[in-house]
């Protein structure tokens, strides 16, 4: 696999971790209650760190060939 396709995977990964931070973000704040909201908050904002550290990596690794 080059570095290009590696960079791609990786970078739809961070994505996808951005988009489940949303979702869950969502989720603790309008249907649930206590400490379930808690929790859900919790692994959604640990998913928008990585995500956007993911997304930061790849933007700022410039380009592969």
């Amino acid at each position: 696999m080059s570095e290009s396709m590696l960079k791609m995977w990786i970078s739809f990964a961070g994505m996808f971790l951005l988009i489940l931070a949303i979702g869950l973000i969502v989720l603790s704040r309008h249907k649930l209650k206590g400490i379930f909201a808690i929790i859900t908050s919790f692994f959604a904002y640990i998913s928008l760190l990585l995500g956007g550290i993911i997304i930061l990596y790849i933007v700022f690794s410039g380009p592969s060939i």
